[in-house]
């Protein structure tokens, strides 16, 4: 199947069967902007994470995680400017009162617009090309004016209700957390310069327009690396990074003819520089999954300002604001991305019987399940031998037991949901101890003794990592 031929319909149907991910309060119509990743879903999620991990952090010697909480002081909004200048352009249909968000409409039609432009531009773009966009609820052109909307979430918390008080916020991104423990990593562990902090945190964003899936969604999870440097070396830790990060949606399997680099034209002004990956996603072409950004020294001398802690770096005596490079992905796009990547169909068969195979074609340090164990009959000793290979394995690899229907439909229930390995234990089994071990992808067979399982699907999945 040719990428250029999976739909995201397609896709979105697939992960709601399958257990991938499921519309967030189903049962009470939704909740737009909302999803809950199901069984299948949260491993697949849960193992993006650990490989973010393994790479960013345990394979490096001068990174480091934290985990900061959600709620911060609301000072820490104001410095970060989110509270002045984290927003959208939108615009009201006067028919059925929706929200559009005006900058991405206009890039529909082929109008470059970006949400950091003023009211004023953005109305200037949108009177010019009122007659072509049109509300996607009711097809209406009559809308209001363009106005600036702070994405930030409130929150009640505590007695934050009050008024006149100042107002607690969820997180609009999660990588304040890292700048807030910049000077505790510092003092606690002493590293040396540079060095980087990552993190996986949630963030919050009232979007105006939540639509195309995971992709842009009212609550997300991002994975962030801040890498102090000393200012002047940034550009070469910059352009460092940005290999680093692209080489690493190859390692997950993503192929390159499907990703992208794309250069921020119009910059924050803070900023010295900014790359977004983007990549290819079916039915909605290329778009952001990770920003690279070399963010100058902004936000520790926003935040020494603000709270009045000197957050300078102690260099053998010379002391100095570091610079930061920051790389920050979104793990719904990224999931939306390995997910649209992996999923394949391909016609097997006869031509006289031919059948359509749903195979989901991950890596199988990604896979949610890694092996399927299946006795060809549930009588005659079959299941017990079975579930013993199962017990044996699942203690160091992620399996999953079948003994329902005919063996040819459960290895197509393996394939549809990324299983690398089917076992199956026959009448032989019984006589010599081997198995069948049929792989998914070429759906080749071959006999191996049970004592044999463990030391080959450990160093299958080892090589898997390469």
């Amino acid at each position: 199947m040719n990428h250029s031929e999976k739909s995201m319909d397609t896709i979105i149907a697939y992960t709601k069967r399958k257990g991938f991910v499921y519309q967030g309060s189903e049962i009470y119509d939704g909740l737009a902007g909302v999803y809950d990743f199901g069984p299948h879903g949260a491993v697949l999620l849960n193992n993006l994470k650990d490989y973010f991990r393994k790479k960013t952090v345990q394979e490096k010697r001068d990174f480091f995680e934290i985990d900061s909480a959600m709620f911060k002081n609301p000072a820490v909004w104001d410095a970060s400017g989110h509270t002045s200048g984290f927003s959208d352009p939108l615009a009201d249909c006067r028919v059925c009162q929706n929200r559009i968000r005006v900058d991405k409409e206009l890039e529909k039609v082929g109008i470059e617009a970006d949400e950091k432009m003023t009211d004023k531009e953005i109305n200037t773009l949108f009177d010019s090309k009122r007659d072509e966009i049109k509300c996607y609820k009711c097809g209406s052109t009559d809308f209001s004016e363009a106005r600036s909307f702070n994405l930030l979430v409130k929150s009640n918390l505590g007695d934050f209700t009050a008024e006149g008080s100042d107002p607690v916020y969820l997180p609009g991104e999660a990588c304040q957390g890292i700048y807030l423990n910049y000077k505790n990593v510092v003092d606690s562990l002493h590293p040396k310069i540079p060095f980087g902090i990552a993190q996986i945190g949630k963030a919050f964003r009232n979007e105006i327009s939540p639509r195309q899936f995971l992709f842009r969604t009212r609550e997300f999870e991002q994975a962030d690396t801040q890498y102090f440097v000393k200012p002047g070396t940034n550009k070469d830790h910059f352009d460092k990074i940005r290999q680093e990060r692209f080489d690493w949606y190859l390692d997950l399997g993503v192929n390159k003819d499907n990703l992208q680099w794309s250069q921020h034209d119009n910059l924050v002004f803070y900023a010295s520089d900014a790359w977004d990956i983007e990549y290819n996603y079916p039915s909605y072409g290329y778009d952001e999954v990770e920003g690279v950004h070399d963010r100058t020294d902004y936000d520790l001398s926003q935040h020494t300002k603000h709270s009045g802690v000197d957050l300078s770096f102690n260099d053998n005596g010379e002391k100095f604001i570091p610079y930061i490079i920051e790389t920050s992905m979104g793990m719904g796009r990224l999931f939306l991305a390995v997910l649209s990547e992996a999923y394949d169909e391909e016609e097997v068969g006869t031509e006289e019987k031919s059948d359509v195979r749903v195979v989901l074609r991950l890596k199988p340090f990604l896979s949610p399940v890694q092996i399927a164990i299946l006795p060809l009959m549930k009588k005659d000793g079959l299941s017990e031998m079975a579930l013993d290979i199962y017990r044996e394995l699942n203690s160091q690899f992620r399996c999953t037991y079948d003994e329902s229907g005919s063996v040819g439909k459960r290895y197509r229930r393996a394939d549809e949901v990324g299983t690398k390995w089917c076992v199956t234990v026959d009448y032989e089994s019984k006589e010599d101890a081997t198995v069948t071990v049929r792989e998914r992808d070429s759906m080749e067979q071959v006999r191996m003794p049970i004592s044999e399982l463990d030391n080959y699907f450990t160093e299958q999945i080892k090589q898997s990592y390469t």
